[in-house]
Parts: structure tokens; sequence; C-alpha cells
């Protein structure tokens, strides 16, 4: 694939992302600055099209991305991000609270993953496992239909029954995106999910992973995951930072 569609494909992911609807040339040549005209992003869009990277739900409507199209862009356009220091300082604040207190951590690190993600999340270890939001996962206009609505909720009701599975394909301190029909859980195909397995000092071993939209941030989502995993597999010390300076915590 040549730069120009690279970025096109880019564009459209990421407009795709925010905006739920599908993806027209005119769009792009206004908010992207690709600096050729709409009949030019257009064609490059049919040929985008012809090679599986977009769809085009219906013949009047703008496309959106493919399974294909989402995978090629998280493995070959698709930056690393760091996660921004609010959000550090949030997961950081609550790990030492609830450490400190001697507390179990995979109710508050679901809750809070779901909160910064605006996903599902789900966190736990042994056969212990929480999850949060999926409110917010359901509210989404890909899963207004009754029956994908109900066949996501009844498939989230039993996720602790899949955490094997999904374990047995990762290896510790990997976090892996899993579009679509790459989903280890069948019944939510038309989701994706980040998992991060981690494994405590004490030796338990957990897990943590956001599922949404094939639309979701994966950058964003990824880079929740490696720092959470980080800071509940024991691999760096928590820095407490407040507004006198910054303390390190082992």
């Amino acid at each position: 694939m040549n730069d120009r569609l690279k970025k096109i494909l880019a564009a459209v992911v990421e407009e795709y992302t925010n905006s739920a609807i599908p993806v027209g040339s005119k769009i792009l040549e206004d908010k992207y600055g690709l600096k050729v005209s709409s009949a030019t992003i257009r064609n490059d869009m049919v040929e985008l099209e012809k090679e599986g990277y977009l769809h085009q739900p219906h013949i009047s409507a703008g496309r959106i991305p493919t399974d294909k199209g989402y995978r090629f862009f998280v493995e070959s356009i698709m930056p690393d991000q760091k996660l921004s220091l609010t959000d550090q300082k949030k997961l950081q604040a609550e790990v030492l609270k609830l450490k400190a207190k001697n507390q179990r951590l995979s109710r508050t690190t679901a809750k809070l993953l779901s909160s910064l993600s605006g996903s599902l999340a789900i966190s736990g270890s042994e056969k212990e496992f929480y999850d949060f939001g999926i409110g917010e996962l359901l509210e989404n206009p890909e899963f207004q239909n009754v029956d994908e609505f109900c066949r996501i909720a009844e498939a989230l009701d039993y996720i602790d029954e899949n955490v094997d599975t999904i374990l047995s394909k990762l290896k510790d301190g990997e976090t892996r995106i899993f579009i679509g029909k790459e989903n280890p859980i069948k019944e939510i195909s038309n989701c994706s999910m980040v998992v991060s397995p981690y494994t405590t000092k004490s030796g338990e071993r957990g897990v943590l992973a956001i599922v949404g939209p094939k639309r979701m941030k994966y950058a964003k989502n990824k880079s929740l995951l490696d720092y959470a995993r980080k800071l509940l597999g024991g691999s760096m010390a928590i820095i407490l930072i407040v507004e006198s300076g910054i303390v390190f915590i082992k």
C-alpha cells in the first residue's frame, strides 16, 4: 500500500471512530489535509474497497473500515501512544491506595479502565473476575439491534468461562488486539478486544481486557492496558505524583 492510500485509510479509521457514520470523500478532503481532490480520494477509496480494506454498507453511503482494514491500521499505520499523565496519575493513585489497604485490585481496576476507555473493561485473577461498562458498550450504535444486544449481553455474563481460552492465546507481558472475527469469544465477533495477561510478584496470574466496537481507539486502549499491567504485575515502581513533587513507592 502506498503512502497516500495509507493516509486515506488512517483518515477513514479516525473519522469513523469519532462519528460512527460511513465516511465520504468530501469529509476527508475538508478535514484531513490530504492535498488531493475529492475525486482522487474517491478513486483511492474504491481501490481500498477492492482490496478489502474498506466496505460500503449502502450504495449511497460512504465507507467504513473492514476487519482487514483495522488490522492493517493497527499493525502498519497506528503509532504507539504513551498514556497521558492525567490517566497515569488516576491509575497510580488508586493502585497505591488499595495496596496500602491490602485490598484486592480487580474490581477497582475494571471500574477505572472502563471509565478511562469509555468501554467495557474486565479485570481479574484465578476465578475472580469483575467487569464494568456493559451499559457504555451497548449504547454504541453498532449494538442497537435487539438480537445483537442480547447476544453480546449474554456472552459477557459468562466472560469468566472464556478467560482460559483467552489466556491460552497470550504470553505474560503481551498486550494483544483481537479485531472482529479474530475475537476468541465468538459470540462477540462484532466487537474488538484488547487483552493483556500479567503475573503478580506472588505468582498469581491475572488478565486485563477492554471490549468495545471495532471502531474503538486502539492506541489509547493498548496504552491503558500496558500501563495497568505493569502496575499490577509489579514490574515497575508506583509513582505517586503530588503537587509538592514526585514520590516513588517500590
